[in-house]
């Protein structure tokens, strides 16, 4: 003759029933924002330092769970270009670690722009110029110069004139 074990949930005394929902009511309340980092290291350097009161950017920085969001998309981000032969590499992610080394000593050496403060995050062959510059003028010409480095793909100008924190297109550290 076989028995059958029945687990009956109501059965439990209510003080059982507490102390096995405690650990579930302390996972869910917190009041501290959940931790964020370079999980996916795109690269994020400053390139100027010459403005002392620029806003200083915050950088790629994902929760646990943006980058489990963001994981598959960017993972097939250049497999369709490289397949078809018009890309080296097989995923655009992989030309940043290359190209915002580039980007920084170019911009360094040029000379226009030893009066900003600027930092370049690079993300699937965009690069993003945040910071500050003297003119409009000299904004546009930093963009133009990002466009002539090797494999640059876009170039997203956050740059503003000035050093007022409410201006700042760009999230804050």
């Amino acid at each position: 003759m076989r028995r059958v074990c029945v687990f009956r949930w109501f059965s439990l005394s209510p003080l059982l029933a507490a102390a096995m929902a405690a650990p579930l009511a302390f996972a869910q309340v917190s009041d501290k924002p959940a931790p964020r980092t370079n999980a996916f290291n795109d690269p994020f350097v400053p390139v100027t330092s010459a403005v002392a009161q620029c806003p200083v950017p915050e950088g790629p920085l994902y929760t646990e769970s943006e980058v489990r969001e963001l994981a598959h998309v960017r993972s097939q981000h250049g497999g369709s270009c490289h397949r078809v032969g018009r890309c080296r590499l097989p995923n655009s992610y992989l030309y940043d670690a290359e190209i915002i080394p580039r980007v920084q000593r170019y911009l360094q050496l040029d000379g226009r722009f030893d009066d900003t403060s600027v930092w370049v995050l690079g993300e699937r062959r965009l690069v993003t110029l945040m910071g500050c510059v003297q003119s409009q003028a000299q904004s546009e010409a930093l963009e133009k110069a990002v466009w002539l480095v090797d494999d640059v793909m876009g170039v997203i100008n956050l740059l503003q004139v000035g050093t007022d924190p409410a201006t700042a297109r760009y999230r804050l550290r």
